[in-house]
């Protein structure tokens, strides 16, 4: 049961990325910075990253419990951590520098 409240949280936190980069799209269209477009495009791709992770990490996490195999490690959580804050960052510079 665990496993499938872990891939909702994944799958619940990729349509958030998904949405959160349609706003800034939008809202792109009001701020003069030609960048901030681009970042809100980068949001939705990495919304699709993340759903596909999720499901990567809990076909594996399944596959380690049926089996008992190892379970999936935080590397790559760590990685979708990073690009998070770095898209963070860059999207308050270019609101920053668009107003």
């Amino acid at each position: 049961m665990a496993a499938e409240r872990t891939v909702l949280a994944w799958v619940r936190t990729a349509l958030g990325f998904m949405a959160s980069g349609v706003a800034v799209v939008y809202v792109s269209k009001d701020v003069t910075h030609p960048l901030l477009s681009t970042l809100g495009l980068l949001m939705v791709g990495l919304g699709c990253a993340i759903a596909i992770l999720g499901g990567r990490r809990y076909q594996r996490a399944i596959t380690a419990l049926r089996d008992g195999g190892e379970m999936p490690g935080p590397s790559h959580v760590m990685y979708l951590i990073i690009a998070i804050v770095v898209l963070a960052i860059a999207i308050a510079i270019a609101l920053v520098a668009g107003t």
